[in-house]
């Protein structure tokens, strides 16, 4: 569901590099009303594969922010009025490219028009036509905060708003897929196809969606990168079989994939740092609970930094996840990641017991009904 949590998931997420064409500047000149302090705006993008949180300050509405990127990054805008911190509902996402890029809005951030630069002109026109699907995101998100406050809604409540939920983001998808469909020479194109190929595995229909682009978007930096990581996807498509690999587990014990061999076995790319795949462990558990006696188990890969194995501890405690654990502590070089070519997480792969792949990003219900499927 669309909610802030996807605004930051280019904070989190490992995400493929993008278009490298050297130093450039940008100039963000905002204008919010007749805002002043103690209201902040801040600026979030990705740098060098770090993190990066810039502040500005408003008075009589305007505000600027200036400095130099390597290449046009996503990023998100955030307004404070209260000015203490990003945890804030009004935001909205753009690109940082190289010029002017301008924020105009009576009021809020997130009813913002941003102009300059061809990323920015082409997002802008997208935005309108998804604005009526993220509204209904944002209802149907406000429905189930409700629910979850009278606690007293049936399980087949919750399973009918997954599904409009599930509904609202193939409809989502569909929009990328037409405007890159119908705009195979625009930057941002590229840019949605990371989108849209994100929990997509049908390796058919994204390399055909690939080659469609322009050569121009092919032999990009991002475009290139694009084509390797189309070729470790067909690597470990479904009816592959799954490349092995060997990590130490909790105890520092090396586990191979191998050990698994005669089981049905879920890898479950995840991280004690990713809200979204700790909203996904107890959909994980009840798999495993229900099926464990007939065949099946987890096996969990953590993106965990160097020093985040405390935290790494304490998210497999908190969210009892009683199955083997593996981390290499490389965060997003993580080695299993980048041989099964993972993006974002969560992510996962279901293994048969003959070891070939047979699903892939098996999330909530999808898992239980593969699971009934093959273990009857």
């Amino acid at each position: 569901m669309k909610n802030i949590t996807k605004g930051l998931a280019i904070m989190t997420a490992f995400l493929l590099p993008t278009m490298l064409y050297g130093q450039v500047k940008y100039t963000i000149k905002g204008r919010l009303g007749q805002l002043s302090a103690p209201a902040k705006v801040y600026l979030m993008y990705r740098k060098d594969t770090k993190n990066q949180v810039d502040t500005a300050k408003i008075k009589d509405g305007y505000f600027i922010f200036s400095g130099m990127v390597k290449e046009p990054a996503e990023a998100v805008l955030i307004l404070n009025k209260k000015g203490t911190g990003i945890r804030s509902g009004d935001y909205t996402e753009f690109y940082l490219e190289p010029g002017v890029i301008t924020v105009t809005s009576p009021d809020l951030v997130k009813n913002a028009a941003i102009a300059g630069g061809v990323l920015n002109t082409d997002n802008e026109k997208l935005k309108l036509v998804l604005n009526p699907i993220e509204s209904a995101m944002e209802d149907l998100e406000r429905e189930v905060k409700l629910a979850r406050k009278e606690q007293i809604k049936p399980a087949q409540y919750y399973d009918n708003l997954e599904k409009k939920n599930d509904s609202l983001q193939k409809e989502e998808k569909r929009t990328y897929l037409h405007f890159i469909k119908t705009n195979r020479n625009s930057p941002l194109s590229i840019f949605l196809f990371k989108w849209y190929a994100g929990n997509n595995f049908d390796v058919t229909d994204l390399d055909s969606l690939f080659n469609s682009l322009s050569p121009r978007l092919k032999s990009s930096k991002m475009g290139l990168a694009y084509a390797r990581q189309l070729t470790i996807m067909k690597k470990t498509a479904v009816g592959a079989y799954a490349p092995d690999f060997a990590m130490a587990d909790t105890a520092g014990t090396i586990i191979s994939l191998h050990d698994f061999k005669g089981k049905y076995v879920l890898i479950d790319f995840w991280a004690s740092w990713c809200p979204p795949c700790r909203g996904e462990n107890p959909k994980v558990v009840a798999a495993y609970t229900a099926y464990k006696e007939k065949g099946f188990t987890v096996l969990g890969v953590a993106l965990e930094q160097a020093n985040g194995r405390a935290s790494w501890m304490k998210a497999i405690h908190e969210d009892g996840l009683t199955w083997t654990q593996l981390s290499d502590m490389k965060f997003y070089r993580n080695a299993a990641a980048r041989l099964y070519g993972v993006t974002a997480i969560p992510q996962n792969f279901l293994i048969g017991p003959d070891g070939k792949i047979v699903g892939q990003n098996l999330f909530g219900q999808y898992l239980i009904n593969k699971l009934k499927e093959l273990l009857r």
